[in-house]
């Protein structure tokens, strides 16, 4: 691989991870990888992009515990669980070989789907995890989707248990530790724009 630079973010949902990643790529002018990688692993595996998405950043304990088991069901839930299983370790796999070659080709931004731990190996990467105050976070999903602010909480906290899930199971690394990250911010202290000029600075270094 070549010496240019990689920046990955990991984000609690409603932190401004996405918009913190966009006015990062824009400032720098390259690219920005995010549910660009739900449509090209369908492309490459060959499956509608909306099955694919059922499974990106998701969890299958989710799906399974969820699922009404009944006794006449069962082969039915073993098989749809089997499934499940499969389906999201082939689009992992996809993905990974997707943001491997996209990090060989050049400078860009890439947003959760474990890539900071894909690219573990990769001189030039500079990962970082956005969270931010639940308050505030509960507050922005619930004016951008028209939600309540209890229906918001909700979505808030199954879309944060479903992320770590996902990280968990295909790092084995704590999502949003220290330990997995090498630069955790809180938006809320900080601010979106100094967040950017902070990353626009480590990455022009």
């Amino acid at each position: 691989m070549t010496g240019h630079k990689i920046i990955t973010i990991g984000r609690q949902f409603g932190s401004g991870g996405h918009e913190i990643g966009q006015m990062l790529a824009d400032r720098l002018e390259i690219p920005l990888y995010d549910h660009r990688l739900v449509s090209m692993a369908a492309q490459e595996l060959k499956l509608r992009e909306d099955t694919v998405r059922k499974v990106d950043e998701s969890s299958l304990k989710m799906f399974v515990t969820s699922y009404s088991v009944s006794p006449a069901s069962y082969m039915d839930f073993v098989s749809a669980t089997s499934y499940m299983q499969s389906l999201n370790e082939n689009v992992y796999r996809q993905q990974t070989e997707i943001i491997r070659a996209l990090a060989g080709e050049g400078p860009c931004v890439i947003i959760g789907r474990c890539a900071d731990y894909v690219l573990r190996d990769f001189p030039g990467c500079i990962n970082v995890f956005i969270c931010a105050d639940k308050e505030e976070r509960v507050a922005r999903i619930a004016e951008r989707y028209g939600l309540t602010e209890r229906k918001a909480a909700e979505k808030v906290r199954k879309t944060d248990r479903e992320r770590r899930y996902y990280y968990e199971l295909h790092t084995g690394l704590e999502w949003g530790s220290i330990d997995s990250h090498q630069l955790l911010i809180n938006a809320s202290l900080m601010g979106r724009e100094k967040i950017v000029q902070l990353l626009e600075m480590m990455y022009r270094a």
